[in-house]
């Protein structure tokens, strides 16, 4: 799953942020078949897109359960509308905020980054997949 890859130092040594660490994980947990153009997408939404405003490793969850869970179109059903809206609960419950920088403020340090931020991401990405695709 992508929660072992990322306790396993996924992202730290291949140097992504938080966005691109989900999504390129997610890519190789999920067997998802992204190209390397595809996993570029990511890259503006680290940081809270660059301004701390929603956390990356959110940001990119949505994506990967965009690709999972929606045939063409998010209209098709309320699915992926009701999946997004309980990871995000689930998150802001769970950590405090959806926001990059009361995030940062509360779990980044030097030495392990935003780890903890990236870590709950997957988990609960993590959980969501399982269930949906069991």
């Amino acid at each position: 799953m992508l929660t072992d890859l990322i306790k396993n130092g996924f992202g730290q040594k291949e140097d992504l942020n938080c966005a691109e660490t989900i999504l390129y994980g997610a890519n190789k947990a999920y067997d998802l078949g992204l190209s390397r153009d595809a996993l570029k997408l990511a890259a503006a939404f680290g940081g809270g897109m660059a301004i701390e405003d929603k956390c990356g490793a959110l940001t990119a969850a949505l994506m990967v359960m965009g690709n999972l869970f929606v045939e063409e179109r998010a209209h098709e059903s309320t699915r992926i509308k009701e999946l997004s809206k309980e990871f995000f609960s689930i998150y802001e419950r769970e950590m405090g905020s959806i926001d990059c920088a009361p995030l940062k403020e509360s779990y980044r340090n030097d030495e392990i980054k935003c780890y903890k931020v990236i870590l709950k991401s997957a988990e609960i990405l993590d959980m969501i997949v399982k269930r949906e695709t069991a």
